[in-house]
């Protein structure tokens, strides 16, 4: 019998090029960032999502020394942005902008990518929503607001659609307070906001950097701001909590999420950059000034956030049988 052929050859050769393997991965994630990064922002460009995006790359750019892009993906309620980032390499170059639909979407409507398909990096900012009504309707402040939607047949209010922050909000209103609210659904929050202006509606919410030029201006009343704080760029305006609403807990949030499987310490690097950004005066005046509250924090503080949004939008879900028709 011939000698049985030796396949420590073939092993050693195996463990060579395992180990070549992860030498080659360790030293790329050294080097990480050696190329333009890419933010992927699943709205149009303008609004607040796109704003604290901006913002974000501008600061974290400077930190990590290397470019960052803003691609604008909007569509089918920012899954479209949403998907592109969930089928992305895991190597720390395209990340989402994420937003509460990051969170809620799979709740509502079949999503093309599995929730676990994204991780949580950094927390941008917020922009915290305000309920407003025409500025010449009756309505005191949102205590007035609720009261009267009770009286006859109710109150119209205009959303940006199932599972928007407005949604959220008036399913709030209506099964924890008692609201009596007849949901008009529009296709954006522009488009609630001038029904608004208009007075075919009574009331919506949108985020503070779209309506407080309105409220400034007197062209709507504002009824109260849904956030734990108040506005920095509009203290004067009491919170829903103020109010007795204690549930209504609601903001425009922008974050950063990265594919799943991106190595740790590209996200962990990634975190500072975005927490050294929003902690840069000149961005945290800039955004303040127009109703952005910067956040940062780490990486593990953001994960925390996420899951609470995820628990209490949920249970909103749950309580108001919201699906996309």
């Amino acid at each position: 019998m011939s000698p049985r052929p030796s396949r420590r050859p073939v092993l050693l050769a195996g463990a060579f090029t395992a180990l070549a393997l992860a030498a080659g991965a360790a030293c790329a994630q050294a080097q990480w960032p050696a190329k333009p990064i890419h933010f992927v922002v699943p709205f149009s460009a303008g609004g607040a999502n796109d704003l604290m995006a901006r913002a974000a790359a501008d600061g974290a750019s400077k930190a990590l020394g290397q470019p960052i892009v803003v691609d604008n993906k909007p569509g089918a309620g920012a899954m479209l942005g949403t998907d592109v980032v969930a089928k992305s390499a895991p190597d720390g170059y395209t990340f989402l902008v994420s937003a509460a639909g990051v969170v809620s979407n799979s709740m509502i409507r079949k999503v093309p990518y599995k929730d676990s398909d994204l991780v949580p990096v950094a927390m941008i900012g917020l922009a915290p929503s305000v309920i407003v009504a025409p500025a010449n309707s009756p309505y005191k402040d949102l205590t007035d607001f609720v009261n009267k939607s009770k009286q006859g047949q109710g109150l119209h209010f205009a959303t940006a659609g199932t599972g928007s922050t407005p949604h959220f909000v008036e399913g709030l209103l209506e099964k924890n307070y008692g609201a009596k609210l007849d949901v008009v659904p529009y296709k954006s929050g522009s488009e609630s906001i001038t029904a608004v202006l208009s007075g075919q509606v009574d009331a919506t919410s949108e985020a503070s950097i779209v309506v407080l030029p309105y409220i400034k201006a007197g062209k709507l009343k504002a009824l109260a701001t849904t956030w734990t704080q108040r506005i920095s760029a509009y203290p004067e305006l009491p919170t829903a909590a103020e109010l007795g609403f204690k549930d209504i807990r609601i903001a425009h949030w922008a974050g950063v999420h990265a594919p799943a499987g991106t190595p740790p310490a590209i996200l962990d690097k990634m975190a500072e950059a975005v927490d050294k950004a929003m902690k840069d005066p000149a961005t945290v005046q800039r955004l303040k000034g127009m109703g952005i509250e910067p956040m940062g924090g780490t990486r593990a503080s953001f994960v925390k956030f996420v899951d609470e949004e995820r628990a209490r939008l949920g249970a909103v879900v749950k309580a108001t049988g919201m699906k996309e028709e």
